[in-house]
């Protein structure tokens, strides 16, 4: 009883999991690993340190910045309000037991990047997704693909479970696989994979120059000398040639067994130190394989180092983050939403404040044309700058504050007439 008490226990809190009830066979056959499709070629991947991780990290913090959530459109498909569901929950709070919103847009759009493909599961919900039309979501995490099927798909994902549904401990806290239908699973290829993750693109191409510079930058900073020995002696016969390597072992030994490195050389012999490599145009194609990168990204220094210009960073809002922001939303709207609920105008939608990118100085101005002409209400605007909404009678109003109202025009006094002196006329039969 005890054991049927606690699986019961179980099902009502936590409802379906993706890792304990999803069935894990293998009637689909079998699957091709290429990543992502199988018309692409193998992407090589490095373990790269340069300025690429800082370029990833810049992307992936810029996207994370972008708030999404469950909207209910109007018949013109604008969002006129937030459906405060599980789905809702996970876009801007919580995501899972390990991570919030925030981390887990970064993880995404690193993974992403990384990989040319990434992956959204829905790990909780309340009902079964593969027995049921409609199920709220509780928890959503990122994987990477590790295989491709035509209806189904296989991915690493962490698993967080500490018991499994009989209540054993399981081992949990590592990556494992699970196969799941492709119409339950946000797979997102990135918009700039032909930058970033073909094979010959610009973005791999430069990484494989970067990691030859590093194997000589190490080699050069290995400990060796670099240097010639110059004989008293030709060395081209066999014999000659044995007693150099004989005479350069005995140099190696010289200087190896000395504590401080010292050796010693016939008076008649000579050292020639190679003091620099032979100079080649690696560093100039980095340094052009850089440029381009980053063109094509649409990423400036400035951006990077926080001294861009506000055209630029809408710019580059414009040309790289929204694109992913975008495919993002498409991506969720068609795999966590039903039909029905599409049909009824719920919708995943993203947005970016653009008055962060206005500088303190301009904002008055900006805020006085958006309240004039009625596009902003004053409590809509004073959160933007850190200010709580106002209880102030027309805070809430999309008026003009600068013309009176008609309840002003009424309860104004009547203009009174002014005589050829200047003075109201009824100041004069006072007077």
């Amino acid at each position: 009883m005890g054991r049927i008490r606690r699986q019961l226990t179980r099902e009502l809190k936590h409802g379906w999991n993706a890792f304990r009830d999803a069935p894990q066979d293998s009637s689909y056959g079998g699957g091709y690993t290429q990543s992502p499709r199988s018309n692409r070629s193998p992407a090589r991947y490095f373990s790269d340190r340069s300025f690429i991780g800082s370029i990833y990290n810049r992307l992936a913090v810029d996207f994370a910045l972008i708030e999404f959530f469950h909207a209910k459109l109007d018949e013109n498909d604008v969002a006129t309000t937030i459906v405060r569901d599980g789905l809702n929950r996970c876009f801007t709070l919580d995501s899972n037991i390990d991570q919030n919103s925030f981390a887990m847009k970064v993880d995404f759009a690193m993974t992403l990047f990384e990989q040319g493909t990434a992956c959204v599961i829905p790990i909780d919900c309340d009902m079964d997704p593969l027995a049921s039309a409609s199920y709220d979501i509780r928890d959503l995490r990122v994987g990477t693909v590790a295989a491709w099927h035509p209806r189904k798909i296989t991915m690493m994902v962490y698993d967080d479970r500490e018991v499994d549904d009989s209540g054993q401990p399981v081992n949990g806290g590592i990556s494992k696989q699970m196969t799941l239908p492709k119409d339950m699973v946000m797979v997102v290829e990135n918009p700039f994979y032909t930058v970033m993750n073909e094979p010959n693109g610009l973005l791999q191409r430069l990484i494989t120059k970067l990691s030859i510079l590093d194997s000589i930058d190490e080699a050069a900073g290995s400990g060796k000398l670099d240097l010639i020995l110059q004989l008293p002696y030709t060395v081209r016969g066999e014999s000659r040639q044995a007693q150099a390597q004989k005479r350069r072992d005995d140099l190696r030994a010289q200087l190896k067994d000395d504590e401080l490195g010292i050796g010693y050389i016939d008076i008649s012999e000579k050292v020639v130190q190679l003091n620099r490599p032979i100079e080649n145009k690696l560093l100039d194609q980095i340094e052009y394989l850089g440029n381009a990168v980053m063109s094509e990204l649409g990423i400036t220094r400035e951006i990077m180092n926080g001294t861009a210009s506000r055209d630029t960073i809408n710019n580059y809002y414009d040309r790289t983050v929204e694109p992913i922001a975008q495919t993002f939303a498409l991506e969720a709207k068609r795999k966590f939403l039903t039909k029905t609920a599409v049909t009824q105008g719920h919708s995943v939608e993203y947005y970016r404040d653009p008055l962060k990118l206005i500088p303190i100085d301009e904002l008055a101005e900006v805020a006085d044309k958006l309240i004039r002409n009625a596009v902003l209400t004053a409590n809509e605007f004073r959160p933007k700058i850190g200010y709580r909404p106002s209880n102030q009678p027309g805070a809430d109003k999309l008026i003009n504050p600068n013309m009176p109202t008609k309840d002003q025009e009424h309860t104004a006094d009547p203009p009174k007439e002014v005589t050829d002196e200047g003075l109201p006329s009824g100041d004069l039969q006072k007077a």
